[in-house]
């Protein structure tokens, strides 16, 4: 049963909120005109308390929360462990965004219960969209897919893509990226004033979720992907190299028309940057015709911060929806 819940206020629980996307998500909550943070918890760092978004928040064990005094649960929970706690939160009666990979497309399974679980990434479609308004659970697309699947899908859809292509994406994330566990690999130390692949050889774990989704577009090419890491703090940038059935006359009109009206995607002549899109919720992309190639060839340049767009912020989105809100509310573009 949905619980029903006061017309001013949605209590919003927040399931791993000592990692860098629950965090982001209380900040954002403290800002939600709608919502109001029920509880946030955290094994770990269980008793302390912090300030996010201009409010304290006291981070609590998770056994301890009834999960039931919320009518929205985000769970940014490790991949794995998100799962179990997720299925308790559907029963209490909550909507539930699900930041993991355990529900997301190509990662073994997207249906709970009876129920196919959408894939939170409104702009896909009126379709998409549609089934996340009616849904109690949405799978929170990865920060990497994110920047590269908005790039594809409109020109999947319009059937540009050359069929057998070979699609490479190339995306340097910033370290928050890879959360906030200790890690030596992540240091000041051994990030500074350095710049590198990883997850090489098409092995990174995203692939599937990306995959999987231009499957169900029904494309028909392969995606190379790597990875990079960038020493800053946040930030991800894509560049993805399309073959193309025929040349685009005018790359950036082609996305202008396709993504008219959605707020969160912004179509730049200028080449995007990391400045453009941190601390805000948006897709920043820019895309030119490539010269010198037998075949013609796409670039798209893609811009998220992997924090906002990538995590919390497009978690909130998903749950203005839920909640049948405008999903721009609370949100900074």
């Amino acid at each position: 049963m949905i619980m029903h819940y006061n017309v001013n206020t949605i209590p919003v629980g927040v399931l791993g909120a000592s990692g860098y996307a629950g965090r982001e998500i209380c900040a954002l909550v403290a800002r939600h005109p709608r919502f109001v943070l029920a509880f946030a918890t955290a094994n770990e760092q269980r008793g302390q308390r912090v300030r996010l978004g201009g409010s304290e928040v006291t981070f609590v064990a998770p056994d301890d929360v009834e999960l039931s005094d919320a009518a929205v649960v985000f769970s940014a929970l490790p991949h794995g462990a998100s799962l179990t706690w997720v299925e308790r939160a559907v029963a209490s009666g909550a909507r539930v965004v699900d930041l993991s990979s355990d529900l997301r497309p190509g990662n073994g399974g997207r249906s709970h219960g009876d129920s196919i679980v959408p894939y939170g990434m409104p702009e896909l479609g009126a379709a998409t969209r549609q089934a996340i308004r009616g849904a109690q659970l949405v799978a929170n697309p990865g920060c990497y897919p994110t920047s590269i699947l908005l790039a594809l899908a409109p020109l999947q859809a319009a059937g540009l893509i050359a069929p057998g292509a070979t699609i490479i994406a190339n995306s340097a994330s910033g370290v928050s990226g890879a959360g906030n566990s200790p890690k030596r690999e992540l240091l000041f130390a051994e990030v500074a004033d350095d710049f590198r692949a990883y997850g090489v050889g098409n092995t990174h774990r995203h692939l599937n979720e990306m995959r999987a989704t231009l499957g169900a577009m029904g494309a028909d090419a392969d995606l190379v992907f790597t990875p990079h890491l960038l020493p800053v703090a946040r930030g991800i940038l894509s560049t993805i190299t399309i073959p193309l059935v025929e040349p685009l006359a005018d790359a950036l009109g082609f996305f202008r028309r396709a993504y008219s009206g959605e707020v969160f995607i912004e179509v730049s002549e200028e080449q995007p940057t990391l400045r453009d899109v941190v601390q805000r919720n948006v897709v920043r992309l820019s895309a030119t015709m490539i010269a010198g190639t037998r075949q013609p060839t796409l670039l798209v340049t893609s811009a998220i911060d992997n924090l906002m767009k990538g995590a919390a912020g497009q978690a909130v989105q998903n749950a203005n929806l839920m909640c049948g809100l405008d999903e721009c509310v609370g949100l900074p573009a």
